[in-house]
């Protein structure tokens, strides 16, 4: 086999050809394993929704709030009793993504952290920070509508070196409560607007009989 000549032409045709076949390398491996991890990341939420709702509730499908979070209901006995809501934020390093359970006065019953970037042994302490019984950490049995860290004026402590972390991770807590509350909101203004009409029903057949 004649042996090509290293000419600027040969040595681009080379480069092209290793790029085309790499291209199809990392395709072929996205395939296999795209399936896999996601239904490995399908069984780390569900198991993050269950962590962070009361045991033996039963968990409707997701919903979508008006702020574009995903919840879930959970009931006992056909009664609503907690909501579990994927919420997010951007920390200091990359977006930070939590499951949180709230149950019906809108206190912090657990959460769970699925993803975040944030900087080890710093930021990303706020898989555990916040559940510490240490100092002002916790979370757990607070209400969620009203989180701060103390540098801004709040009574929780952020963690060490890394406000910016907290700051985020507070104000998901915080979204994830606005969301339940506006759908709150929207079923109350809905139940208000209908009342009339059953009214001027009832009234109609009173006049008839």
């Amino acid at each position: 086999m004649a042996k090509l000549e290293s000419t600027f032409k040969n040595m681009v045709l080379s480069l092209v050809i290793i790029s085309m076949v790499a291209a199809g390398a990392l395709a072929g491996v996205y395939t296999l394993t795209a399936e896999t991890i996601a239904v490995q990341e399908a069984q780390k939420q569900k198991a993050a929704i269950q962590a962070v709702l009361p045991q033996g509730c039963e968990i409707g499908n997701p919903e979508q709030s008006s702020n574009e979070l995903t919840i879930y209901k959970a009931t006992r006995n056909g009664e609503w009793i907690a909501t579990a809501v994927e919420t997010n934020e951007v920390g200091f390093d990359g977006p930070q993504v939590i499951m949180v359970g709230l149950d019906k006065e809108g206190k912090v019953l657990d959460y769970v952290v699925l993803k975040q970037t944030e900087t080890p042994g710093l930021g990303a302490h706020i898989d555990h920070w916040f559940k510490d019984a240490v100092g002002n950490r916790s979370i757990i049995g607070k209400k969620a509508d009203d989180l701060k860290v103390s540098k801004d004026g709040g009574k929780i402590d952020a963690i060490t070196a890394a406000t910016i972390s907290s700051r985020a991770f507070l104000k998901a807590i915080e979204k994830a409560y606005a969301a339940i509350a506006a759908q709150e909101v929207e079923a109350a203004t809905g139940a208000t607007q209908q009342q009339p009409k059953e009214e001027v029903e009832s009234n109609e057949q009173l006049v008839n009989e």
